[in-house]
C-alpha cells in the first residue's frame, strides 16, 4: 500500500515545492503587482473588453466568434464550479502557512484553476477566428495561468488541469458548432 502512495505523494510535494517556489517570487512588490492586475484581467476584464473591440472594429464579421467566446464562457464556468464542488480542495494558502495569498480568491476552492481554463479556451477560439491575434491572446493566457501560483491562489495542478478543461471545452465547441 505505501507503494501505490509513493508517487502520487512525489507528486504532490513537487506541486506545493513548485506553488512556493511560483509564490515567493510575488514577495518582489513589482512583479505581486503585476500578476494581480493581469490576474484582475484574467476574471474577464481583457476578454470581454477584447470582444466588444472585435465588434465595434469587425461588426457582424466578428459576431460568431463573440457568440462562440459566451457559449464557451457559460460552459466553461458551469463545469469548472461544478468540478469545485466535487473535489473541494483548499486553496494552497488555507493548507500551507508558507504560502501567502497576494491576491483575491472568487471562492475557497482551487481545483480547477478557472482563470485558466477561460484564458485557455478563448485564446483558442480567438485564434482560430482572428489569427492575427496570437501575439496578443497566447501571452495573456500564459501570463494568466502563472498568476496563479504566484499570488497563491492555485497549485501549479489545478493551472495545468485548468488548461487542459479550457483546450477540451474550446475543441468539443468546435465540434458542436
Amino acid at each position: 500500500m505505501n507503494n501505490l502512495n509513493s508517487p502520487l505523494q512525489r507528486i504532490n510535494d513537487c506541486d506545493v515545492a513548485l506553488c512556493l517556489f511560483c509564490n515567493r517570487q510575488s514577495r518582489h512588490l513589482l512583479i505581486r503587482d503585476a500578476f494581480r492586475l493581469i490576474s484582475r484581467l484574467g476574471d474577464g476584464v481583457f476578454w470581454y473588453t477584447l470582444m466588444a473591440a472585435l465588434l465595434l472594429y469587425y461588426q457582424d464579421y466578428a459576431l460568431p466568434a463573440v457568440l462562440h467566446m459566451l457559449a464557451v464562457a457559460l460552459a466553461g464556468t458551469v463545469i469548472y464550479k461544478f468540478i469545485k464542488v466535487k473535489t473541494l480542495r483548499p486553496r494552497p494558502f488555507n493548507v500551507y502557512p508558507a504560502i501567502i495569498c497576494t491576491g483575491k480568491a472568487l471562492d475557497q476552492f482551487s481545483f480547477p484553476s478557472g482563470h485558466t481554463l477561460h484564458a485557455v479556451s478563448f485564446s483558442i477560439i480567438v485564434i482560430f477566428y482572428f489569427p492575427g491575434l496570437a501575439w496578443l491572446v497566447l501571452p495573456f493566457a500564459v501570463l494568466v495561468a502563472l498568476s496563479r501560483p504566484i499570488l497563491g491562489l492555485h497549485y501549479p495542478s489545478d493551472v495545468l488541469a485548468g488548461a487542459l478543461l479550457g483546450a477540451l471545452i474550446a475543441a468539443v465547441s468546435f465540434w458542436l458548432v
